[in-house]
């Protein structure tokens, strides 16, 4: 058989099961064995939660390089290319990497069915395994109990949030959502959460199996002021750690204290300024993602953000009542027909004074006439659009140098936007979003 390359594997995986989500372990394990899966890294870090893995795992995996560790990071679901799901060392894998360890997933599965999830994390745990690291943060998929990544027992289990998604795999109550992530934890590792009112099965959980636990607002916390922020948390020998004075950041500061908290328990060297930096640098593109395009000769500030529920959108209104403009907010928005229309759209009604619509590029999208509808019913100035391009180019032509485009409602949203802005001449400045 002629060798696949990465285009012919990614269309062989999409057609190898039936459903595009199968949630459960035992297939995996199946091949995980026959593959001699065992711990990809002496330390392994599991991150879920409803919104804020990416962001923290990216502040994670650079608190570890920073140490001169070698590190790897899964995380998913990518916008533009699938090698940005496999980094190490900060560096997306290579077609011929994802090819082969694509091709020796294939000869260990035998007759054993997987999804496109569950094959593309064994063949991320197969090139970890092979690539002689020191940590491995990984993100989990879909809740957490029955998602492949859960496979491997982490050191540190991290709860970022805990919102309402994917109520249909997961349940529609926080209590049944939590019930799901908890099943990353372990007995007798830590336990990491950064809700501040993490429901009641999570805290059973971490009772029935005696996880040390550090609690946002109890065991770490931080202070956020007008021109920095500070951290405080506890060493795995139960010593308080301050940090002060630290840098305001372009990405969540909730995030960034959760990484903080787990990198002080792994007992590794610690300089203050080092860490400060190395958080401060951290970027996620396509969240919280501050760009500037030339549209026609006019240059314009974008806003990329994949926020796509209630949750992300609560907070990302919070984050922009506190950036004033000078001139107007204009949305580029589309959304997946499972998300919570309503609930994204109530809190960041009043910080949009124009928005355009579209679908997304998939059979999964909201049509823009529904999200259209329910922005009129808000007494919203909207109109709709073909495509995110096209909504796009309809915002530039209306927009000025002193307007912000904000660009969110889904990870298609904002890869589509990236796409374009390339074709846009992006120009140097990425100033992040700070305060």
């Amino acid at each position: 058989m002629t060798e696949r390359n990465l285009g012919e594997w990614l269309a062989y995986l999409e057609q190898l099961h039936p459903s595009a989500i199968d949630m459960g372990l035992e297939r995996s394990q199946q091949v995980a064995a026959r593959l001699g899966l065992d711990r990809p890294a002496p330390r392994v870090i599991t991150v879920t939660g409803t919104n804020g893995k990416g962001s923290t795992c990216a502040f994670l995996a650079a608190l570890l390089a920073d140490r001169e560790l070698k590190v790897g990071v899964y995380s998913s679901p990518h916008l533009l290319r699938y090698n940005e799901r496999v980094q190490i060392n900060g560096v997306e894998a290579s077609d011929a990497q994802l090819c082969e360890a694509f091709s020796a997933v294939e000869a260990a599965r035998g007759d054993t069915t997987l999804t496109y999830f569950e094959m593309g994390t064994l063949a991320a745990f197969w090139l970890f395994q092979r690539s002689e690291l020191d940590a491995v943060v990984l993100e989990v998929g879909l809740g957490g109990r029955l998602d492949t990544v859960n496979l491997i027992d982490a050191d540190l289990s991290l709860i970022t949030s805990i919102g309402l998604d994917h109520a249909e795999y997961l349940g529609n109550t926080r209590e049944s959502v939590a019930m799901e992530k908890a099943g990353i934890l372990r007995a007798g590792r830590p336990a990491l959460c950064g809700d501040l009112q993490p429901p009641q099965p999570l805290l059973d959980k971490v009772a029935e199996l005696d996880c040390p636990f550090y609690r946002r607002g109890h065991e770490y916390d931080l202070t956020v002021g007008s021109d920095d922020w500070s951290w405080r948390g506890l060493d795995s020998e139960g010593l308080p750690v301050e940090l002060m004075s630290l840098p305001l950041l372009s990405l969540p500061m909730e995030n960034a204290a959760l990484a903080l908290q787990a990198f002080v328990l792994l007992d590794l060297p610690r300089d203050a300024a080092r860490m400060a930096r190395a958080l401060q640098e951290t970027r996620v593109t396509g969240r919280l993602d501050r760009r500037t395009v030339v549209w026609q000769g006019k240059t314009l500030n974008l806003l990329l953000d994949v926020g796509h529920n209630a949750h992300a959108a609560h907070y990302l209104a919070g984050r922009l009542a506190v950036q004033p403009l000078v001139g107007r907010r204009l949305a580029v928005f589309g959304l997946l027909a499972d998300k919570d229309l309503p609930g994204v759209l109530a809190p960041l009604a009043t910080q949009v004074q124009s928005w355009a619509v579209a679908p997304l590029p998939t059979p999964r999208s909201r049509p823009a006439n529904e999200l259209q509808a329910a922005l009129e019913n808000l007494g919203a100035d909207v109109a709709s659009y073909g495509s995110i391009a096209q909504a796009l180019d309809a915002q530039c032509r209306n927009a000025s140098a002193d307007d912000e485009i904000l660009v969110f409602g889904s990870f298609y949203s904002v890869a589509e936007a990236l796409e374009w802005t390339a074709r846009h001449a992006p120009e140097d400045g990425l100033d992040g979003f700070a305060g």
